[in-house]
């Protein structure tokens, strides 16, 4: 039999144990505590903590939180002001900078209602309405009678947008402030209608130092312990152009949270994979997962390389480069939770028993495993072609390339090109590099399938490739495509052009048998999740939708690397790592901060951890005590935690949260943003 070795860490003495895979069992919360507010497990509640929430504490939490785009904030007085984290608010920083500012190094702090900022294009959303419309979905789609898996997706798609529409007619259309959005839970199994209220009157209050909320940089994303201020303050504004009046806000906590003690996190969880099959996970394991981690080591060292060269401005750049180093990490984690056989025999072990469970469960398990090896002989071209033509972090030429071939086709005798002359330029050595990796990839497809390379590709390496395809093609910056484009001088001979002709059929077939398989694994995945839910109920929650969930945990340091991490860091720590290395680190703190050492309470918590499920999109969540008082604002996951995206186990890892009470500390005697503080802990409005 095959026996895992662990090594157990629970003290700084290293335990040995061997584990027998084949003794492996799954436990009732691998599928996690990503609880629906919809269906929240009260029972479950009283019985672990002794705490059973009524129905005016769920009302009050969900009106209390927010989502903006791509994370989770909260409301913290009754004047509209809003906690989220730093780096949820860093593109924000960024846009309302003027010139010469520097405020994402600098840091903004607005000390008066006229000096907020607002942020172009920002918006917030309160959930305000929960609807159970699976019915209305499954009768819409019965009436089409779809016969095959595509057909079953294409009604699927129609049905939730058609139940939407009418929805928000009832609720004035796209005029209205409310935003509906029909929600897939349980890959189909069930259907849920949000209403949100969308606010987009929002202004930026305050933000630290980037070097304050990225303490420590890359070098402690997903680490523990940790000493990063990762907050930021936003206000809403309301019709009237005064602060936005809520009843529903988490006063902020001046007390705190011990070790030991039950928190919740509520927030919009943005995906998690724990509804995989192990078959569809050993298929992310071997192709997925490492297709795209390529993709990012590639990006990330085209841009390090390029903000190394020292442009004149660097933030846009550097935004994407954090949000890339974030996915990078991310997804190493993952492919070392898929490399750990322990997390697949437990997956297998559930697997298991949901087959025991469910006479059907069997036979659709079975079925995706059967595509599972179709995707396998596509597994070439999934290297090659899935991230090709990536709008965010792809070649511009070859993006205008791909327009006008497409026009081409479309209009042999007189095509429109003027869809290529949507596509901006980037920085020349972000473009010569981003062209590089995707002239790397095709010609590795054609070397693995052993198809002839076709001539415009030929040359001694895909570097030089893409330095031609840069000197002779018009395509190769905006300026040049406006001229050829007006001069009626843009030819299908184009080199750039050439390039993609000779990969679009490749590329089309690999797109075109993609979906195929994608709509039959989503038919599967959508049967599974029913006959799941009709299994277990709401015992085991859906996989993460980004939309808004609870979940609980205890506040908990956790041994790690032959010792413990604490519960909570302090600013002794913090401090501590200046000096230790040194001012021009990562670790280095600003002026503004060294001036105020003498004036601050060094035992004042910065970071503390506890045993909550969170995931991505769960960034600026409020952690909240029973009485739902805001003790923090989670921000990260240990290294460990990465597993969660695919099983949750509360001895595998933690989430990391900024501890309200430095919050406070840095607002008063670093900020000196007094009025805030009151804001805070008294809900007046001062000025």
């Amino acid at each position: 039999m095959r026996r895992l070795v662990f090594l157990l860490l629970l003290s700084p003495t290293i335990v040995f144990a061997q584990v027998d895979l084949a003794d492996v069992t799954a436990g009732p919360l691998d599928g996690g505590k990503m609880w629906l507010f919809e269906d929240p497990p009260v029972d479950y509640l009283e019985e672990t903590y002794g705490f059973r929430p009524d129905e005016a504490w769920f009302e009050h939490a969900k009106l209390a939180a927010l989502r903006m785009p791509g994370c989770s904030a909260s409301f913290v007085s009754p004047n509209g002001l809003v906690a989220t984290n730093h780096h949820c608010g860093q593109g924000s920083v960024i846009r309302v900078s003027e010139p010469g500012e520097g405020l994402l190094d600098n840091g903004f702090t607005a000390r008066s209602l006229s000096e907020e900022r607002p942020v172009p294009e920002m918006y917030m959303d309160q959930l305000v309405d929960i609807l159970d419309v699976t019915e209305d979905v499954r009768g819409a789609i019965a009436e089409m009678a779809p016969q095959t898996d595509a057909e079953i997706a294409e009604a699927s798609a129609a049905a939730v947008e058609a139940i939407q529409e009418f929805l928000q007619g009832n609720l004035g259309g796209d005029d209205s402030d409310r935003v509906v959005q029909v929600v897939a839970l349980y890959n189909g199994g069930r259907y849920s209608a949000y209403t949100f209220r969308r606010y987009t009157d929002v202004r930026l209050v305050m933000a630290p130092e980037a070097r304050m909320g990225y303490f420590g940089g890359d070098f402690d994303n997903f680490t523990y312990p940790r000493y990063a201020l990762d907050f930021s303050f936003f206000r809403i504004y309301g019709d009237d152009g005064q602060p936005l009046q809520t009843e529903h806000y988490f006063p902020l906590s001046t007390e705190g949270v011990a070790e030991d003690d039950l928190i919740f996190v509520i927030g919009n969880p943005g995906s998690t994979s724990r509804g995989l099959t192990v078959a569809q996970l050993e298929t992310t394991h071997r192709i997925n997962n490492p297709t795209i981690l390529r993709f990012l080591d590639e990006r990330i060292e085209t841009l390090q390389a390029y903000l190394a060269s020292g442009p004149d401005n660097p933030d846009a750049i550097r935004g994407q480069l954090f949000g890339l180093l974030n996915s990078q990490k991310a997804y190493r984690g993952r492919l070392a939770a898929l490399a750990d056989d322990y997390i697949m025999a437990r997956r297998a072990a559930a697997e298991r028993d949901f087959r025991e469970d469910s006479p059907v469960a069997g036979q659709l398990i079975d079925a995706m495993a059967e595509l599972q090896l179709q995707r396998s002989e596509m597994a070439n071209d999934t290297r090659a072609f899935r991230t090709l033509f990536n709008r965010g972090y792809g070649s511009s030429t070859l993006q205008r390339a791909r327009a006008a071939y497409e026009a081409a086709q479309r209009g042999i005798e007189d095509p429109d090109f003027a869809s290529v002359l949507e596509i901006g330029d980037r920085p020349a050595s972000v473009e010569l590099g981003y062209l590089t990796s995707e002239i790397n990839a095709v010609r590795e497809y054609f070397a693995s399938t052993g198809h002839a390379l076709p001539d415009v590709l030929a040359g001694a390496d895909g570097g030089s490739v893409a330095r031609r395809l840069l000197e002779e093609s018009a395509l190769a910056n905006l300026e040049s495509a406006t001229v050829a484009i007006n001069a009626v001088a843009l030819s299908t001979d184009d080199p750039a052009i050439r390039v993609v002709a000779a990969i679009m059929p490749a590329y089309q077939d690999y797109v075109s048998g993609s979906r195929g398989l994608g709509a039959q694994e989503d038919e599967l995945a959508s049967r599974l999740g029913r006959v799941r839910f009709e299994t277990y109920g709401s015992a085991v929650p859906p996989d993460a939708t980004f939309s808004l969930r609870f979940t609980d945990g205890i506040v908990k340091g956790y041994p790690y690397n032959g010792t413990i991490a604490p519960a909570h860091t302090t600013l002794y720590g913090l401090f501590d790592h200046h000096y230790s290395y040194g001012a021009d680190s990562d670790w280095g703190l600003p002026q503004r901060w060294l001036d105020a050492e003498r004036n601050i309470d060094l035992s004042t918590p910065v970071n503390y951890t506890s045993t909550s499920d969170t995931i991505g999109g769960n960034s600026g969540s409020p952690a909240l005590n029973q009485n739902l008082e805001l003790v923090g604002l989670n921000f990260d996951r240990t290294i460990e935690g990465l597993l969660r995206d695919y099983i949750y186990l509360s001895d595998r890892g933690r989430n990391v949260m900024v501890d309200a009470r430095v919050i406070l500390e840095a607002l008063e005697n670093v900020y000196e943003l007094d009025d805030l503080v009151d804001e805070l802990t008294t809900g007046v409005l001062v000025n």
